[in-house]
């Protein structure tokens, strides 16, 4: 390799290159003259002889004055079976102690295969042995389902037990994507899949809180070209969870604000859209296999009606939303009833009998909800005997959708609950009769 520029400016994690050789293309790799571990990657062009890099790790070795030279590829990520049962970062580096990884299975991870119509003919069912879930958002094969809500209401533990009670058949492969988590969770999540005995068929992504802005943002990218392999390679059913997709915004804008991009509304990015969206499109099926992705979305301030949670939730086929009010009342999983949506519960998907039971539970979920504020003000004895019949129904629906988990056995000492989603449909049809 020779040298192609000298780094002139650096604020943060962005530098820029005078380049006096060749051009480089976007998104390619650049590494330091006398240290060749140091990557920047390519972001921009302010002038036709300037790059604009971002340093992917934070190394203090960049300097002003230093040389750079051609990598001559992009970011690669380890790919294959030697991926399963380890833990790695966005540039495929391991983060469990282990060996390194083959580069001889590495791909880029920008490059996206052309994808075809991956939803079929007929929607295929999984069941999540979670009664809410299979009930209000079921969980189709291919597609993709959003868990929202603030902090510590219980994203990240529903998460865990749709691993723990689905990525235990063996037909399917799970991944799990940390973006912008706390180390002890994604070190929570390691030691319950290793004991689970589902650890050597999920392979594990981590951008946790303590990395770069860069790596934290890259992760979603590396993890879905490991889908992919997967997918269209060997020609698998995929698993993919994401906790969570708001970190990848977050991280996003920081680096769009470091480059200097003008905010739009409410503060984000303004590629906010196309990065969501790129991301996406590559969590999708074709002929070949499919990806399933579940993701949790933290709400910031609890607030719904937040720019980015509202752009995510679009691009999802079910959001089951986690309420703060719900889980003070102490009902586990604190999902609120009304607000979780699915565009999936549909008589072609669910059948007739599921769908109907659904907009039964609905509407009696919307008079609770409006019966509250009679109730608090003149009391529940002046209410005729058809409404208190509803809000007694509404009262044993939410007590019916609680549920104890197994990934949390250990610490309430309760039994975790398996419900079939016959099970679920028999138990609702018995408090609505």
């Amino acid at each position: 390799m020779s040298v192609i520029g000298q780094i002139t400016a650096i604020k943060g994690l962005v530098c820029e290159v005078a380049l006096v050789g060749e051009r480089p293309d976007p998104k390619e790799l650049l590494v330091l003259a006398d240290n060749p571990a140091v990557l920047l990657e390519v972001a921009s062009y302010p002038t036709p002889f300037t790059a604009r890099c971002i340093n992917l790790t934070g190394s203090q070795a960049v300097r002003r004055g230093a040389g750079v030279e051609a990598a001559r590829s992009t970011i690669t990520i380890p790919t294959g079976k030697d991926v399963l049962g380890r833990i790695m970062n966005a540039l495929g580096e391991p983060l469990d102690g282990g060996s390194p990884l083959p580069d001889e299975t590495r791909r880029s991870i920008y490059k996206t295969p052309a994808i075809a119509d991956g939803h079929g003919s007929q929607p295929e069912l999984l069941e999540t042995g979670i009664k809410v879930i299979d009930f209000f958002t079921p969980f189709v094969k291919g597609r993709k389902i959003g868990i929202i809500g603030g902090a510590g209401v219980g994203k990240t533990v529903l998460t865990m037990e749709l691993i723990h009670n689905i990525a235990k058949d063996d037909t399917k492969l799970a991944m799990f994507v940390g973006i912008g988590e706390r180390i002890r969770e994604g070190h929570e999540l390691y030691i319950t899949l290793k004991e689970r005995g589902i650890l050597e068929k999920t392979a594990m992504l981590m951008g946790q809180m303590h990395e770069t802005p860069a790596l934290r943002a890259l992760v979603g990218q590396s993890a879905a070209t490991v889908a992919e392999y997967f997918r269209d390679e060997e020609k698998r059913d995929v698993l993919v969870f994401v906790d969570n997709i708001y970190r990848f915004v977050q991280a996003s804008n920081e680096l769009a604000t470091s480059l200097g991009a003008t905010p739009s509304e409410g503060g984000y990015q303004p590629t906010l859209f196309s990065e969501l969206r790129r991301l996406q499109d590559r969590l999708t099926s074709n002929q070949n296999g499919s990806i399933t992705a579940v993701q949790a979305i933290y709400i910031p301030a609890d607030d719904l009606s937040d720019p980015a949670v509202q752009e995510i939730a679009q691009q999802l086929d079910s959001t089951v939303v986690l309420s703060r009010t719900v889980a003070e009342s102490g009902i586990r999983p604190s999902v609120d009833l009304i607000r979780t949506v699915s565009s999936l519960v549909s008589p072609e998907i669910v059948g007739d009998r599921h769908y109907v039971l659904v907009a039964q539970v609905q509407a009696i979920m919307q008079k609770y909800d409006s019966l509250k504020n009679i109730i608090a003000i003149i009391g529940q004895s002046e209410l005729s005997p058809e409404e208190r019949r509803d809000y007694e129904r509404a009262k044993k629906i939410i007590q019916f959708f609680s549920q104890s988990f197994f990934v949390t056995e250990e610490l309430t000492g309760v039994k975790g609950e398996y419900f079939t989603r016959e099970q679920t449909l028999q138990g609702v049809e018995e408090i609505l009769i």
